[in-house]
């Protein structure tokens, strides 16, 4: 089974969360690319989120479906909000991106809960499946 095929067997809230999570760590910071001087954080969210999904893939390759699918976004994401509040934040920031980033940031942050809780379980021994 892929990883696809695993979560189209999850509650239909989960596909749809992944969907907006697609959106989000993906296709939203495309957009910033168009202003100069978001460019570098339109760039390394869409290479973070590739390095995380590829980490994901990996351990399901590995694990399956468990839990710790979120260990990739805690590594890759969590530094990436702080970078991106701060680069938002800039004063040459025009304001278009600023809303980009911190809607990127959000659906982000909203993700990280889920995979810090998922992670945590995982270690404290919930290794089963879903």
């Amino acid at each position: 089974m892929t990883l696809e095929q695993a979560i189209a067997t999850q509650p239909q809230w989960v596909q749809i969360w992944v969907n907006v999570l697609f959106l989000g760590a993906f296709v939203l910071p495309l957009a910033l690319l168009i202003w100069k001087p978001s460019r570098l954080a339109g760039m390394v969210t869409v290479a973070a989120s590739v390095l995380a999904a590829a980490g994901v893939y990996w351990i399901y390759g590995q694990l399956g479906y468990v839990r710790l699918l979120g260990l990739p976004h805690i590594v890759f994401w969590t530094p990436l909000v702080f970078w991106l509040w701060h680069q938002q934040a800039r004063p040459d920031m025009p304001a278009w991106p600023r809303r980009i980033i911190l809607a990127v940031c959000a659906v982000v942050a909203v993700s990280l809960v889920f995979d810090y809780a998922d992670t945590v379980r995982y270690l404290l021994g919930e290794r089963q499946p879903f």
